[in-house]
């Protein structure tokens, strides 16, 4: 057998802190690597795989795709970008009524950065700290880590950075060139930080009376996670501009920018080569059917509130806190999670670090209530 970690160690740029670990096979909720060993993942690649790993209907759709057309220039009209588009807005908010689509998260941020500029000729932008949009430099612009930013400064100019929840603060940085608000509505690369709703619903306010955009940034929150299809179903407001990628097609890559009415673009102002491709269309359309057939949102809500009764019932002398909006997990520690990370991942649970002291938890939304059992019983080991 070839030596996996090696090759990728002598060809690859080394740019990710890697877990030394080869995983070669996934499903639904587990994954495995080449040694055999299975783990419970309470990752998800980073709330990719809401869906599972390797869903079925998913794997199918991809199949057939791949066995009639792969890829279609955007300059050409194409009939699994066209059942995708309409069910994606099946299920998108009513006042979002076109796409842009890309291949990323971080590309659905540049194009609604483009798209803010180009509609209100202003330059500015306000985002919060603790904030993560993206790695291009317009996404890493919006992105307050001073550790992604400080190498590649300058950046794109006109971000400044407020805190989050803070109405009043972000009432300051306002002014006549400000284009647009860029928000997620739960942080989370920057520790599940939750926002409130008499918050957002005062930001979408100012920016109505202020004539600024406000661009939802649904990366990481959207299809299903938060126990409803998009986290903004429960914050009362509507987005200018809403971004979406992660678990859109199921695990393939794609992203998207959903806008409203007031969103105006000439042709040929924008593009994407494999943008909105006919295989990630139809990875797309088998996972949002997937959603709706088990309501997965639901699975979310209830498995959310599970996790969260049961993990606290134990004495966990490393906790600060649990934060829980469906099953988007951060547990406060009282120490950097790095360690935790480690000893989970011997005790064959994959997690993820957020924020400065935050263990992050993004499970896939059918995970089992034994496999739910099982990674709670061994983060009360871990966390005790």
């Amino acid at each position: 057998m070839k030596d996996y970690k090696s090759l990728i160690q002598q060809y690859e740029i080394d740019v990710y802190p890697r877990r030394d670990v080869t995983l070669v096979k996934g499903e639904n909720s587990k994954v495995w690597d080449d040694q055999g060993n299975e783990y419970i993942d309470l990752a998800s690649g980073i709330s990719v795989a809401n869906v599972g790993h390797c869903n079925p209907k998913v794997v199918d759709a991809i199949t057939q795709q791949a066995k009639t057309l792969i890829t279609c220039p955007n300059t050409f009209y194409n009939d699994a970008k066209a059942i995708f588009l309409e069910k994606l807005f099946s299920i998108a908010p009513k006042n979002l009524t076109k796409a842009f689509l890309t291949n990323s998260g971080t590309e659905a941020i540049e194009a609604a950065i483009k798209f803010a500029r180009a509609n209100t000729k202003k330059t500015k932008f306000i985002a919060a700290m603790k904030s993560f949009h993206g790695r291009t430099y317009g996404a890493l612009s919006a992105t307050h880590k001073k550790e992604y930013r400080e190498d590649f400064e300058p950046l794109v100019p006109g971000f400044s950075f407020v805190p989050f929840n803070n109405f009043e603060k972000l009432e300051e940085a306002m002014d006549d060139d400000t284009a647009a608000v860029i928000l997620e509505l739960i942080q989370g690369e920057g520790g599940i930080n939750i926002g409130q709703k008499e918050y957002f619903q005062k930001v979408r306010e100012l920016c109505n009376q202020k004539n600024v955009l406000l661009i939802i940034d649904e990366i990481q929150t959207g299809f299903c996670r938060t126990g409803t299809m998009f986290a903004i179903e429960q914050y009362g407001i509507e987005a200018d501009m809403m971004t979406l990628a992660k678990s859109i097609a199921g695990g393939f890559p794609m992203g998207a920018l959903l806008c409203s009415d007031k969103i105006k673009i000439e042709k040929s102002k924008h593009g994407s080569t494999f943008g909105g491709n006919p295989l990630a269309c139809a990875a797309g359309t088998a996972a949002i059917d997937f959603m709706l057939e088990t309501k997965l949102w639901e699975q979310a809500e209830a498995k959310g509130k599970y996790f969260k009764e049961k993990l606290s019932s134990f004495n966990l002398s490393k906790v600060r806190e649990i934060r829980v909006v469906g099953l988007m997990i951060g547990i406060e520690l009282k120490e950097k999670p790095q360690q935790t990370i480690v000893e989970l991942l011997e005790r064959k649970i994959l997690s993820l670090p957020a924020g400065v002291t935050v263990l992050r938890l993004l499970p896939p939304l059918t995970i089992s209530y034994e496999e739910l059992d099982k990674a709670i019983e061994i983060l009360a080991e871990v966390l005790a």
